[in-house]
């Protein structure tokens, strides 16, 4: 695994490297054929010399790698947000707030990370700049055929899992931070939405977006939301057997492949093993999302809004899969979407309710490891069964794929994905949520969790 955050952090304050040779490190994995498609704009001369300036160590990113998803205003540049369709659009007239506080905080800037167009999947996919293949950033190299990265902040999850960046900044509607991180062996936290402005980002959904953060470990995460939220996490040195941990049965653990399965079991009992208290619990709620949202969800009514007038211009285009999904929220009458909201409310509050008695839930955060790219890649017209086929793969793998995570969107909750596989299976993760507004008690045990895995 390459080095995390932290430790180089520590390095430096040593003297014991330096943020040009850290630098040079980042540019060697950008530039390998590890990271192929995972950019779609390099800033490496623009790298280079931040992490020349004077002084720029004493920062707390210390002119150290950082890559930003390509739905985030950057002054002077473009936002394409992963599409054809705006790559033409005038260059952002200053840093979105995001950019802004990293770049406050010393982070020299490597590139505009790859992405699905306009954020909408959670396989990873791109037509339009190529699919980077997965990395496993605990235990190096995948065997076998290239896997899909996870989206849709995919370029950013390789970045980091590569060695390429110590932080991808990204985005999280129903999944997109977390998905990443777990096919890719590395953490990823979708803090409460509201702690990290969202302006300066091309919307996907203004219910659920959220801006947030890739990393190598979990400690690395701590940092990273600190800077982004502009707050300092309470921490806590209460081993894990001092918290109350559930992992809710039903729809979080229907379906698991083997190997996540496995993982995952293996997992909870290192957890137990070191004196966690896990209990098992039903969350029947989770069963009325699908009602909840018959009539169709906030990420398609809420981006056919803002996608409108430039798919009667662009239309054509845009990735079809991308497109059809943007068009069903043509469907969505006024009075189903206020009716949605209400439900989403009391939703919510009935959830919070049901899980008030614990400090944080665990589950897996994906029920399938990474599909290979060559079984959901479009055919591109050649053949219109096999068109069909990867196409039919492609919905069905994004729907199991985006299935746990986009619960705790609903419930504008936190949640954090840390690695939890073995040496020579592929990456698992494994997510420790809560409602809104727990953020540091999820970062806190997640760190233990962490320390506990990490001895496996």
């Amino acid at each position: 695994m390459p080095r995390d955050l932290d430790t180089t952090r520590r390095m430096l304050q040593a003297g014991q490297t330096s943020a040009r040779l850290e630098m040079e490190a980042a540019l060697a994995a950008a530039r390998s054929p590890a990271c192929a498609h995972a950019f779609t704009r390099p800033l490496f001369d623009d790298a280079i010399a931040r992490a020349a300036q004077p002084g720029i160590e004493r920062l707390p990113l210390a002119g150290l790698a950082v890559s930003v998803k390509d739905l985030f205003d950057m002054q002077g540049l473009p936002t394409p947000a992963g599409s054809v369709v705006l790559a033409d659009a005038p260059p952002a007239a200053e840093d979105c707030p995001a950019v802004a506080r990293l770049r406050a905080a010393g982070a020299a800037f490597i590139g505009r990370t790859n992405m699905v167009e306009f954020a909408f999947s959670g396989v990873g996919t791109n037509p339009h700049h190529g699919t980077p293949a997965a990395w496993d950033g605990r235990f190096g190299a995948l065997a076998g055929p290239a896997r899909v990265p996870g989206g849709s902040s995919s370029g950013a999850g390789v970045s980091v899992a590569t060695g390429a960046a110590f932080i991808g900044l990204g985005s999280d509607t129903g999944g997109s931070i977390r998905i990443p991180a777990a096919l890719n062996g590395i953490v990823g936290f979708k803090n409460t939405a509201r702690l990290v402005p969202t302006e300066g980002a091309v919307p996907l959904s203004t219910t659920l977006d959220t801006a947030c953060a890739l990393t190598r470990t979990v400690r690395d995460a701590v940092l990273a939301h600190e800077i982004l939220a502009a707050r300092r996490v309470t921490r806590s040195p209460a081993p894990l057997s001092a918290w109350r941990l559930a992992v809710p049965s039903g729809i979080f653990l229907d379906g698991l492949d083997a190997t996540v399965a496995q993982a995952f079991e293996r997992s909870l009992a290192a957890l137990r093993g070191a004196g966690a208290r896990i209990d098992t619990i039903d969350l029947p709620q989770v069963g009325d999302l699908a009602g909840i949202q018959a009539t169709g969800g906030f990420s398609a009514a809420e981006s056919y809004a803002w996608h409108r007038p430039l798919l009667a211009r662009e239309g054509p285009r845009y990735d079809p899969r991308v497109r059809a999904r943007i068009e069903r929220g043509a469907a969505m009458a006024a009075f189903e979407y206020i009716d949605l909201l209400r439900a989403r409310a009391r939703w919510i509050a009935s959830v919070e309710s049901a899980i008030a008695g614990y400090d944080a839930l665990l589950s897996p955060t994906v029920p399938i490891v990474a599909p290979p790219i060559a079984s959901v890649a479009p055919a591109e017209g050649r053949d219109a069964a096999q068109d069909a086929a990867r196409d039919a793969a492609f919905f069905h793998a994004n729907g199991l794929l985006l299935r746990n995570t986009s619960i705790i969107n609903m419930l504008d909750g936190c949640a954090l994905s840390l690695p939890c596989h073995a040496a020579g299976e592929l990456p698992v993760g494994m997510m420790v949520w809560h409602a809104a507004l727990h953020d540091d008690a999820v970062l806190n045990i997640s760190l233990r969790i962490e320390e506990i895995l990490q001895k496996q």
